[in-house]
This record gives structure tokens, C-alpha cells and sequence, in this order.
């Protein structure tokens, strides 16, 4: 907060403020044991998606024995699975507790200082309404800088995850499905790599529509956040006015406004149901369409004799793992409008306690 005084933003920019206010982690005293668990982490996302590669040939391998009939192979090709199941359980395990020591750490060190500020000056006796809406800083310090800090560290372990995967199977991709010929109205195309081609068309249709439908999720969420503060801060008005003896008329006032309050939470669940019934559309959708289509590609090979049944299989895993890159977005949606809305809600916060000490002014 120390900043804050001197430079008070001048457009309400929550998302901006929360960022100006957690990148602090980086330059606390935990900065080198942050940066060796984002280190670990990276390389564990790296091995992964290396087991994963070599998973995708053992696909091959495996279902090239199936077609051969070829006992000996498919033992040794049973036993080669062991093999690499234990260092891709041992490697999500271990990335679980970098990911989640770091959130750990960054949650703790945000909420010591949102607490912090919300307590410096006894700013939590002026902060009441802020544009609006109430502030309601216990919740948005207990569960939304919680939700800002769990999520960002998943995202972008995701993400890098999936950039690394399209990066490696869209060259497995384009290896074992090569070209495909086409005839059209007496003349014959070429389509090289088609399976990529049409991995990355596919991603990009079931992408844009998760966009189009779930374009209002963000400012649903936020709503639902707002309305479940708005609950807790009349129960706790319940609480405090039957605490200090309100008399009857105040107290059936009160209690209405918490059965105004529990209506708003309904409606918005409602209007949040929705918003996941429709995306729900497209990422099942996409689950279980993906394999299918992959196969369905290489069917034209496998019946000209080009592509035996191994190689089949190995094309339609990596085409599930490029779609699957390619729609982060689609897979992520949900969690990043959740995100968003958290992050928002935090940088409002930080907003106002800045705001506040600008009123203050040096004294």
C-alpha cells in the first residue's frame, strides 16, 4: 500500500489493481522458494508430456502386436506399460504438491496483506458501500483471495502443458497421417498433413463456440459472489442486532433483508446453472467426439493398406492430444470466468482501501 497515496488509478481497473497488488509475492522473502517450485514444476509439466509422447508410441507398438498376432510383443509391450505408468503417476503426484505448496504460500502472503490493510487506520469502520455494493472485505478476503490464487498457477501450468503437447504431436501428427488424396469433380487434390489441418479446424469450432456461449459466465459469476457477500453480511447484521437486543420491529427488518438477500443467491445459482448446462454442451460434446473423429480420419488409410492398425491408434491419440492443446480454452473456461470474477472482486477491494488512504492523505 505504500504506492498507493501517490498513484490512485484513476479508472476502476480491478483486475489491473489485483495484479499490482500479488506480483508483491515475488518480492517477498519466500521469492527464491516461489521461483524453485515454479522451476520444479516446469519440469515436471516437460516429463509429463515426454511420458505421454512416449505412451503415444507405445500405441503403436501395442496394437501393431494386436494386428500381427505377435505374443511375445504384446507381453513385453504389457510390461513396457508398467514401466511407464509409475513415472507419470510419481511425476502428477510431485507436480500436485509444487502446484499446491505455491498456492499455499501465495494465498497466505496476499491474505497477511489485504488483513493488513484492512485493519491499517481501522479502514474496516469506513468501508461500508463502495460504487454501490457492499464490500463485504471478510468474504472477499477469506474466499475470493483464495480462488485468485489457487487458480492462476493451474491455468498456466495448463497452458504451458498444452503448448508443449501440440508442439510434440502435431509433428506426430503430420509423420504418421501424411497426405491425404481427394477427388473432386474429376481432379485430385492433395491435402498435406490433412490431420493436422483438421485437428486445428476442429479445435477452432468447438473453441469459438464455447466463447459464444459461455461469453457472459465471467460477469454471472461475479454476480453469484456478490449476492453470497451480500447473504453473509445480513446474517451477520441478524447476529449482531440479536447480540445487542434489537427490538422486535428491527429484528423482523433485519430478517427480511436476509430473505431478500437468499433470493438473490437463488437467482443467480439459477442464471449460473445455465451458463454451465451450455458449456457443459461443448466440453462433453467435445469428449466424446474427439477419439471418434480421430479414428474416422484415418479410416481412408487403413482401408488403402497405407497405415496399419498401431499406426491408427498412435494418430488418433496424438489427434486427441493436439484438439485437446489446441482447446485449453474450451477445458478452462469455467475456471478462468471463476478466476476472473475472484480477481475482480480482490482488485475492487484493493482499490478501495487506496482510495481510502488518498483521503487520508499524511496525516
Amino acid at each position: 500500500m505504500s504506492d498507493a497515496a501517490s498513484s490512485v488509478p484513476a479508472d476502476h481497473e480491478p483486475l489491473r489493481r489485483f495484479w499490482r497488488g500479488a506480483r508483491g509475492f515475488w518480492r517477498s522473502r519466500d521469492i527464491a522458494v516461489a521461483w524453485g517450485l515454479i522451476g520444479l514444476l516446469v519440469i515436471c509439466v516437460m516429463l509429463q508430456v515426454f511420458v505421454q509422447y512416449r505412451l503415444n508410441l507405445w500405441n503403436r507398438d501395442f496394437f501393431n502386436a494386436l494386428e500381427f498376432r505377435d505374443g511375445r510383443e504384446i507381453w513385453r509391450q504389457t510390461y513396457l506399460l508398467m514401466a511407464l505408468a509409475v513415472p507419470s503417476i510419481g511425476l502428477a503426484v510431485f507436480a500436485v504438491w509444487c502446484r499446491m505448496t505455491f498456492q499455499r504460500r501465495w494465498r497466505a502472503w496476499l491474505t497477511a496483506t489485504l488483513i493488513d490493510a484492512w485493519l491499517g487506520d481501522e479502514r474496516y469502520r469506513r468501508l461500508d458501500l463502495w460504487n454501490g455494493e457492499h464490500q463485504n472485505a471478510e468474504y472477499r478476503i477469506a474466499e475470493d483471495a483464495r480462488l485468485a490464487t489457487d487458480a492462476p498457477i493451474d491455468l498456466v501450468a495448463g497452458l504451458l502443458g498444452s503448448l508443449l503437447s501440440a508442439t510434440t504431436f502435431v509433428v506426430v501428427l503430420w509423420h504418421v497421417g501424411g497426405a491425404l488424396s481427394v477427388e473432386l469433380s474429376g481432379l485430385t487434390f492433395s491435402i498435406p498433413g490433412y490431420l493436422v489441418v483438421a485437428a486445428v479446424l476442429y479445435a477452432a469450432l468447438t473453441t469459438g463456440t464455447m466463447m459464444l456461449v459461455g461469453r457472459h459466465m465471467v460477469d454471472v459469476i461475479e454476480c453469484k459472489n456478490q449476492a453470497e457477500s451480500e447473504l453473509k453480511y445480513a446474517f451477520a447484521r441478524l447476529r449482531g442486532g440479536a447480540a445487542a437486543q434489537m427490538n422486535s420491529s428491527d429484528i423482523e427488518a433485519t430478517t427480511a433483508t436476509v430473505g431478500i438477500a437468499l433470493k438473490d443467491v437463488i437467482r443467480q445459482w439459477r442464471r449460473l446453472c445455465g451458463q454451465h448446462m451450455r458449456t457443459t454442451i461443448v466440453s462433453h460434446g467435445n469428449t466424446l467426439l474427439a477419439p471418434l473423429v480421430g479414428l474416422i480420419l484415418c479410416v481412408p488409410h487403413y482401408v488403402q493398406g497405407t497405415m496399419l492398425l498401431g499406426e491408427v491408434t498412435q494418430a488418433a491419440a496424438a489427434f486427441v492430444a493436439v484438439q485437446g492443446a489446441f482447446n485449453w480454452l474450451v477445458d478452462n473456461y469455467p475456471r478462468l470466468a471463476e478466476w476472473l470474477s475472484s480477481a475482480n472482486r480482490v482488485g475492487t477491494l484493493l482499490d478501495a482501501f487506496d482510495r481510502l488512504e488518498a483521503a487520508e492523505g499524511p496525516g
